[in-house]
């Protein structure tokens, strides 16, 4: 018995900086594949002729596949099938399963299908294997930052977001130059087989260490399979006791009978929370902006170099904008958190911050590709950037605070589900498309920064609105949750006293 009490006792291995550390080294491993794909190394170009009759081969995946312009952008944005599909399933399990190990699952699918990449042989399997990408990011995306605001010090909680968001630019900006060095040096397939290496020990981390729980979210009891199975009648109230000498068919027909029913628990409990989620203003506000925000990002990303490439004829276009990328999204994503941590964080401060730096960010953007010189581009471009990231840690800050914590987990998954879907899927095809039509990336890409400043304006209607950060109205759950399990907290280090339950 002594030995089963401190056993139960025992912490998990993830403290609040282990667990902030690795959740930014598997972000920066998702955000590095993004680059990676965009970058010329990997993604390449098509064989070309000049008019004297000089031909030159094709590079990448664009050339080996010969694909235009159109399926070269649809392979930036097949992870998004994925995505679509599994995050609000993963969302809504975390209500029956371990949120921790659902992450462990979800890196599983990513690491097969990152090795998949590298395996594939046309358009249509890299495109199926990037779908599977999605799959895998599902359940990490809407998982980790609950994970990481209930064990932030309450002093810092932005500035931990802004730490782990500050690894979309930094790993998206470290893939153009990986996925340029290695495509250059070895083979584009050689980029996403060290991908999948790399991956592969948070994965069985996942699984072999002891799982951490969500605020908000009763603890899982230990299961067994009984030899026999009860059966209530609500009407009577009479108990009866299937043993194992039931036929083999009434057992699976009543097995089946519950699984149905509590699916459809499950789907009914699902749909509620969507609906609570779509008529929640500030919720709406918020996504809406990071929509149109994402929108241009998406873009950015992927056709940045080749627009760089062509508009000021970059020999090293992979490393220039990805070093601008790199210092621009981890000194103001790490600005936006830290200041926003500043003046207080509340969800009206927040809305200040998004719309003021995007409006700015944009201003200097747009004039970037205005300038015929490449020093005039690069000054403007960066301070453009610098604002723009600004806003990674407040929008996710809202997101996660205008619901209740057994929200959070959905909250995250149909934010990223609508980004993507109507932000970021979109934009690189039909970017491809517009620039196939005007033959022009200056332009290109005035029109599309120009959308940066719908963003700006979604977002300032957000501070006229009414907003509370509903956190702490779920505590009668939480309380629950403590009296039912009774349990010592996970992770046993110094936490504000406003975090304890």
């Amino acid at each position: 018995m002594a030995s089963e009490s401190s056993q139960s006792s025992n912490p998990s291995w993830f403290t609040p900086k282990r667990l902030l550390m690795i959740f930014c080294i598997i972000n920066m491993l998702n955000y590095v594949d993004r680059g990676a794909i965009a970058s010329n190394g990997v993604n390449g170009s098509l064989a070309t002729c000049t008019d004297s009759g000089i031909c030159t081969g094709g590079s990448g995946i664009q050339g080996d596949f010969n694909l235009n312009n159109f399926q070269d952008g649809v392979l930036s944005s097949a992870f998004m099938v994925g995505l679509l599909i599994a995050s609000p399933i993963f969302a809504s399990l975390a209500k029956s399963h371990n949120p921790f190990r659902l992450i462990g699952v979800g890196l599983s699918v990513w690491t097969f299908a990152i090795a998949g990449c590298g395996s594939s042989f046309d358009f249509w399997s890299i495109a199926i294997c990037r779908m599977l990408v999605g799959v895998g990011e599902a359940s990490f995306i809407s998982l980790a930052a609950p994970f990481i605001d209930d064990h932030a010090p309450a002093a810092q909680k932005t500035a931990w977001l802004a730490t782990f968001y500050m690894c979309i630019p930094a790993g998206t900006a470290l893939g153009y130059v990986y996925g340029g060095f290695v495509g250059s040096q070895f083979n584009w397939r050689v980029a996403f087989w060290v991908e999948a290496i790399l991956m592969l020990p948070f994965p069985i981390l996942g699984f072999v260490t002891k799982p951490l729980q969500l605020e908000g979210f009763a603890p899982l009891e230990s299961k067994h399979t009984p030899t026999s199975i009860e059966t209530n009648d609500s009407e009577t109230g009479e108990v009866s006791v299937i043993g194992d000498d039931m036929l083999a068919e009434d057992q699976a027909l009543l097995r089946g009978s519950k699984s149905t029913s509590k699916l459809w628990d499950q789907f009914t409990i699902f749909s509620k929370d969507v609906q609570e989620l779509l008529h929640d203003q500030v919720y709406v506000v918020n996504v809406l902006g990071y929509i149109s925000y994402n929108f241009v990002i998406g873009a950015y990303s992927y056709w940045g170099p080749k627009a760089g490439y062509n508009i000021y004829h970059m020999s090293n276009a992979d490393l220039l904008f990805g070093g601008m990328t790199i210092v621009c999204g981890i000194l103001g994503t790490l600005a936006g958190g830290l200041f926003l941590d500043r003046i207080s964080s509340t969800i009206s401060n927040s809305f200040k911050l998004l719309s003021g730096a995007t409006f700015l960010g944009a201003i200097f953007c747009f004039i970037a590709f205005l300038f015929k010189s490449l020093s005039g581009f690069i000054v403007f471009f960066s301070m453009g950037e610098l604002l723009i990231f600004v806003t990674q840690a407040p929008v996710n800050y809202v997101s996660l605070r205008c619901v209740k914590p057994s929200l959070r987990p959905l909250s995250m998954a149909i934010s990223t589900v609508s980004i993507h879907v109507f932000g970021d899927v979109p934009s690189s095809p039909l970017v491809g498309v517009l620039q196939d039509h005007i033959n022009d990336w200056r332009k290109t890409s005035l029109c599309l920064t120009s959308i940066f400043f719908l963003a700006a304006v979604i977002w300032f209607i957000g501070i006229f609105m009414k907003s509370v950060d509903v956190y702490d109205k779920d505590d009668e759950e939480r309380s629950a949750t403590s009296r039912r399990g009774k349990l010592t907290p996970l992770i046993e280090e110094n936490r504000d006293a406003s975090s304890e339950i």
